[in-house]
């Protein structure tokens, strides 16, 4: 694809997935939360996030101070559906107390104009590119896109992106075809749209409402019986 029919691929893809069809699982939770949250995702899927980041609100407030203070032991517990488990607690209670000591806390930060809050998060222990465009967009309303996996794959795909490109190559390449008010939206769209269609094995091409077909993927017919 080219740029012009990756506008049109997005286009196609906003009208089957609505906005209100959308799991919005950061309202209601202050940006520490979402930033919690955003570690605990790492490397794991959406289920055992929400099992874990549950597990963890069931135990303790999720306030920097309180977190600072918590026993591993206890983090490692609650975070054991997520996995790397030991990982993602030694990682959360070590930025906790940085962010327990910093005067303003993780709002200071998010306050910054959007380079200077990314560096400024992304030297807290764990937190990457993702993580902190996914903090700064969810949590702080900044037009970041942020890259997981699917997108990643999608931009390779499509041709957007070449297959080396890394995270700021894809996340540049959307950023060019989709306006900062709808970044958030298609981000999550592009999400759904891998978990269903775009799979990273046996993708559902001969399904995909997406046209023209995107580069180097079975045509559309492929599969068929002659």
């Amino acid at each position: 694809m080219n740029l012009d029919e990756a506008r049109e691929a997005l286009r196609i893809l906003k009208g089957i997935y609505s906005y209100s069809g959308f799991e919005e699982w950061w309202r209601g939770l202050s940006p520490f939360e979402i930033l919690i949250a955003t570690i605990i995702s790492q490397n794991t899927n959406s289920k055992n996030t929400d099992t874990a980041f549950r597990r963890l609100r069931e135990h303790f407030t999720v306030r920097p101070e309180v977190l600072a203070s918590a026993s591993l032991k206890e983090l490692e517990e609650c975070l054991k559906p997520a996995g790397l488990y030991n990982v993602k607690a030694r990682r959360i209670r070590e930025i906790s107390a940085l962010l327990s000591d910093k005067e303003g806390g993780l709002e200071a930060i998010l306050e910054k104009p959007l380079d200077d809050a990314r560096r400024e998060l992304m030297s807290l222990p764990g937190v990457g590119w993702k993580t902190a465009d996914v903090v700064l967009s969810f949590a702080a309303g900044k037009a970041t896109f942020p890259v997981d996996t699917h997108i990643a794959r999608i931009a390779k795909r499509w041709g957007i992106t070449h297959d080396k490109a890394g995270y700021e190559e894809v996340s540049g390449a959307f950023k060019r075809i989709v306006d900062e008010g709808e970044r958030r939206r298609i981000h999550l769209m592009l999400i759904m749209f891998g978990r269903e269609y775009c799979t990273a094995r046996n993708p559902k091409c001969n399904q995909c409402p997406v046209r023209p077909p995107c580069n180097g993927i079975m045509p559309r017919d492929a599969g068929k019986k002659a």
